[in-house]
């Protein structure tokens, strides 16, 4: 998959248009790595072992109630999922936003008349898996958009995001 085929996310969720102003064309549209569920998903493991365990050494009995926690568990999971696959990072030709949550709806955006730099940091785990960060610098105050985790193909995403705050000069 080459970063064209993420930018047709647009075409599959036409929601993203409700933030974009009429004279916004042709954004850079990406969901987070999935690696942002990988917490999540290690606590339902943990909680399905101890479930587990508790069941095999007091019984059926008083361990039925942990079941019931561990449901409690998986529905977070499943909320999580639910909450990563309606978040977007947008980047058009005059700003940055990241659209998150679900009960609450938050957009964080920067122009990009701001943005003084752009920095990709790429821990180990990042690195075996797929993601980055960006850091976005501003002139000026603190913006309600500084780091966004979690950015899947992260050079080719930072060489496209960058090639639009700092377009080539004629």
């Amino acid at each position: 998959m080459n970063l064209s085929d993420l930018m047709v996310i647009r075409e599959v969720e036409p929601r993203i248009d409700r933030y974009l102003m009429s004279y916004e064309s042709k954004p850079v549209v990406v969901r987070r790595h999935p690696a942002l569920l990988l917490r999540p998903l290690l606590e339902v493991t943990a909680a399905l072992i101890v479930a587990g365990v508790i069941t095999a050494a007091v019984g059926s009995g008083p361990g039925f109630l942990v079941w019931w926690l561990w449901l409690a568990v998986v529905l977070r999971l499943a909320y999580k999922v639910f909450e990563w696959s309606d978040e977007f990072f947008i980047v058009t030709e005059h700003r940055v936003l990241l659209i998150t949550g679900v009960l609450t709806r938050k957009v964080a955006m920067m122009p990009l008349a701001k943005v003084t730099d752009i920095a990709l940091e790429r821990p180990f785990i990042g690195r075996l898996i797929g993601y980055g960060t960006f850091v976005l610098e501003s002139a000026g105050q603190d913006q309600a958009l500084r780091e966004v985790e979690y950015m899947p193909y992260p050079e080719q995403l930072y060489l496209e995001v960058s090639s639009v705050i700092f377009p080539a000069q004629d």
